[in-house]
């Protein structure tokens, strides 16, 4: 049985009518990623390169360090998130640090550092949408996330201080 002409063009604007509906429900529905405002004073890095400064997200709410950078498809260069290790709730370098990259769009580098500012421990270029646990493998109190690469260009290694007053307000070597 043949369709007319006329059928088959408002057969075709329902089907169009029903993959708009369908994609405008799916964006509707998509997950947004959470704004964390940038903290007025930089995170700095001390390494064999020098000081590299970032505007720091500093995301130690619940809110905040469940999103992270979660549906994110920009992070800036010069920009990094910090987050305190939610397992023991302070700043103490008793227990090891967990995260995960799911739903984040975004490969990262990832720095473990103790209560005093130190990198503990790095893992670099995390695979995206991953849900694989990233541990910090030994006890950390911190950990922050840069764009992937940034470890290997800037020559961040364990040992090396980070410097923020939400790390260690009063550590020897933060800027007063």
């Amino acid at each position: 049985m043949k369709f007319s002409k006329r059928k088959q063009i408002i057969q075709l604007i329902f089907f169009c009518i029903g993959v708009f509906f369908c994609v405008g429900i799916k964006v509707i529905m998509a997950k947004k990623p959470i704004q964390i405002p940038i903290d007025p004073t930089p995170l700095v890095i001390n390494t064999k390169q020098g000081e590299f400064s970032y505007n720091v997200e500093i995301a130690f709410s619940q809110a905040q360090s469940s999103a992270g950078l979660m549906y994110r498809t920009h992070f800036p260069q010069n920009h990094a998130m910090l987050f305190k290790n939610s397992i023991n709730n302070t700043s103490e370098n008793t227990q090891k640090m967990f995260m995960w990259m799911a739903n984040t769009p975004l490969p990262l580098d990832m720095i473990f550092l103790n209560s005093e500012g130190i990198i503990v421990s790095i893992v670099e270029n995390t695979r995206i949408f991953s849900e694989d646990i990233i541990s910090s493998k030994v006890p950390a109190a911190f950990v922050i996330e840069l764009n992937a690469g940034e470890v290997a260009d800037k020559n961040i290694q364990k040992g090396q201080r980070v410097i923020h007053p939400a790390i260690c307000g009063k550590c020897k070597g933060n800027r007063e």
